[in-house]
């Protein structure tokens, strides 16, 4: 368990760097966009192209001669952006419908299961692209696509922790005493099954993290901005010169943020459930 704790200290820390990283990423945004300026990490150094990691810049140049650092700092900014906004579209609907069809049952659960099934034999990557489509390119058609399609095993999880919960005694014993149907849902069993939203955000982060690198890989996701995607985009072609820090560094910042969620999400897992907590 000392073992234990200690990586989930380590990933705390890990995770307050990318936070950090991020927080400071939207302060240059913000303020280069209040100026009406170019941001930094967006302005052309042509003679300082392809500059390898030293002193100067610390995790080298790319083609154009912006500083990869910067660059590196700005992704994590749209990896949290996108992280936590898919997240606030998907985990409310999908707990959402997940207590109606739980607690209700009957006609109403066979919707909320069809629309499951429904979503769910969709081709994700395609359903996102036509939701970015019709929203339009930028962070704001990834928001609608991840979160639109994301939603399903959230509300999965919470239909069937909610059909348990809906025949124990304290759900009887408020509708003897005549609470709504609302009150019972929303406070009494959707606190029992609050570790599993906890649960969700952990494990949905990295995936929707991780489905926006790839779109934006292919060059539908973010313009002009320097997501993670795109950085592995530019970098792909230069390979092949030598030119390997670009590639190498992203790829390890995205690597260590899903392992980074992967452990807390395991952490938290093994913490709150009631099923694993009783076994041991």
């Amino acid at each position: 368990m000392a073992r234990l704790r200690l990586s989930v200290k380590l990933c705390l820390a890990a995770l307050a760097l990318y936070f950090a990283a991020a927080i400071y990423g939207e302060v240059q945004y913000r303020v280069a966009r209040a100026r009406d300026v170019t941001p930094e990490y967006n302005v052309v150094h042509l003679e300082s192209r392809y500059l390898p990691p030293s002193s100067d810049h610390w995790l080298g140049t790319d083609n154009l001669g912006r500083s990869v650092a910067l660059r590196l700092v700005q992704g994590t900014r749209i990896a949290f952006h996108v992280g936590i906004m898919t997240s606030l579209i998907a985990i409310p609907l999908g707990v959402f419908l997940g207590l109606l069809g739980g607690y209700f049952g009957g006609k109403v659960d066979s919707v909320v299961v069809w629309l499951c099934a429904t979503v769910a034999s969709m081709p994700g990557l395609l359903f996102i692209l036509a939701i970015s489509l019709v929203v339009g390119q930028g962070l704001l058609g990834i928001y609608m696509g991840i979160g639109l399609t994301t939603w399903v095993g959230v509300c999965r999880t919470i239909r069937a922790e909610t059909m348990k919960h809906r025949e124990r005694a304290y759900v009887q014993a408020a509708k003897v005493l005549g609470y709504s149907d609302a009150r019972i849902m929303f406070r009494h069993i959707l606190p029992n099954v609050a570790h599993i939203i906890l649960i969700q955000f952990s494990i949905r982060f990295p995936s929707a993290v991780s489905t926006e690198v790839f779109i934006s890989f292919l060059g539908i996701g973010v313009q002009g901005e320097p997501s993670w995607g795109v950085m592995i985009n530019n970098a792909r072609l230069r390979l092949w010169q030598g030119i390997w820090w670009e590639m190498t560094f992203t790829t390890l910042a995205i690597f260590m943020l899903v392992l980074v969620f992967n452990h807390l999400a395991d952490y938290l897992r093994d913490r709150l459930d009631p099923a694993l907590r009783s076994e041991r």
